[in-house]
């Protein structure tokens, strides 16, 4: 009851002084949660671009490996055509892997919005509105 008197009492510019500052503040706050899902979201980006990256040398090698075992079989020269060919798909499985948790990571990083900052704005804004008609 004694903080409802208190704040009848006040005069009007420490409160537009008061509501200054705690927007102020609420703003910075909430620039700053933006940020921090930006950054994170970047993360996300950078390690699936990492792995993408990834993926491309390993299919890279594979093919190297494959083109070698098809070239050893045609001259059938010796059996190593078989383990050139075995080593091949193992490394093409492995871009694949790579491939599919590249794409995984790019897709939690997309589309790089600060949803809960945008969230906590709509929010406020609203809280704001409704203790405006009050």
């Amino acid at each position: 009851m004694n903080g409802d008197k208190e704040t009848t009492e006040r005069p009007t510019g420490d409160l537009v002084r008061q509501l200054s500052e705690q927007t102020s503040t609420l703003i910075r706050d909430e620039i700053r949660l933006a940020r921090l899902e930006m950054l994170d979201s970047l993360g996300n980006a950078k390690s699936g671009a990492g792995l993408y990256g990834g993926a491309g040398t390993a299919a890279l090698y594979g093919v190297g490996a494959v083109v070698a075992g098809l070239v050893l079989a045609l001259a059938l020269a010796v059996p190593a055509w078989a383990a050139a060919l075995i080593v091949g798909a193992v490394l093409l499985a492995a871009a694949g892997a790579l491939a599919r948790m590249g794409r995984g990571r790019f897709r939690r990083a997309a589309p790089p919005l600060p949803r809960e900052a945008a969230a906590g704005v709509r929010q406020d804004i609203d809280t704001v509105k409704g203790g405006l008609h009050k």
